[in-house]
């Protein structure tokens, strides 16, 4: 009798673990968002843009942005530029906002061209514009996104 009813407490102990244990949490789906944007600055060596953007996310997350560039590297110019970015896919808006490593290209005169791939961790970040102005140069840096 002994026995048996040392053989059935294990048993027990792992029913009661599964009917005790947490239900699997569902995987969040992300949301793929997409942003577009205005800048203008200077750049002389040091390349300094400001501007704003508008954010828009597949699972309806919607946001006004800041945006302020700021990068060193061989550059001369000044321009406006406007564009499209497109993130990775986020969790939740929130994850969109920081600091983002930048390095660029920018060539122009008249119309201005600027193309980036920015990274924020696991999340990237990959701006393309047209503008106007003069510029050229190849620079590395930051750009910053925040709340508007």
């Amino acid at each position: 009798m002994k026995t048996k009813l040392f053989r059935t407490i294990p048993v027990l102990a792992v029913c009661a673990a599964g009917v005790f244990a947490p239900a699997p949490v569902a995987a969040q789906s992300l949301a793929s968002c997409t942003m577009t944007y205005r800048l203008s600055g200077w750049s002389l060596v040091y390349k300094q843009y400001d501007g704003i953007g508008n954010i828009s996310c597949s699972n309806g997350q919607r946001a006004q942005v800041a945006l302020a560039s700021k990068s060193i590297g061989f550059t001369i110019g000044k321009s406006e530029i406007e564009g499209t970015g497109v993130f990775s896919e986020v969790k939740n808006l929130n994850e969109i906002y920081g600091n983002y490593v930048a390095l660029e290209g920018h060539a122009g005169a008249t119309k201005s061209v600027d193309a980036q791939v920015l990274t924020r961790g696991e999340i990237s970040l990959a701006l393309s514009g047209k503008g106007r102005g003069i510029d050229i140069g190849v620079t590395l840096g930051a750009l910053t996104i925040s709340p508007r």
